[in-house]
């Protein structure tokens, strides 16, 4: 996990493979961060392209890092995320609370299994 300099984008580095116990130690750095910058409404950027075998703790993660930001004023933007991660995302719900970085786009979709309806999610 790593930031940049509080002089340019507010932004966290998130890589490995989460356990549940950096979840708060994850939220106490951004409040640091973005304490860091100043007053102002600009977006946090995650880069959550680090990330090793995205789970559930990992969307937690996500979930926690975002309501930590809005209580901050801000907002939370993802970059780097991989299709495991968007799927996940997509699969609990959300997909609609954390954002990508403006201009990204990613597609989840495949092949439905035998009996099942096909799904898919597009932005």
């Amino acid at each position: 996990m790593a930031d940049h300099d509080e002089r340019g984008p507010m932004e966290l580095t998130i890589g490995g493979r989460l356990a549940p116990a950096d979840v708060p130690r994850l939220c106490a750095r951004l409040c640091e961060l973005v304490g860091q910058a100043g007053p102002g409404s600009g977006a946090v950027t995650l880069d959550v392209g680090g990330l090793a075998e995205p789970d559930m703790v990992a969307v937690e993660a996500l979930a926690r890092l975002q309501l930590t930001v809005r209580r901050l004023g801000r907002r939370v933007q993802l970059r780097g995320i991989t299709r495991e991660l968007r799927v996940l995302l997509v699969s609990s719900g959300l997909d609609g609370v954390v954002r990508e970085c403006p201009g990204l786009r990613l597609e989840v979709g495949g092949e439905a299994e035998e009996g099942e309806e096909p799904r898919g999610v597009e932005e």
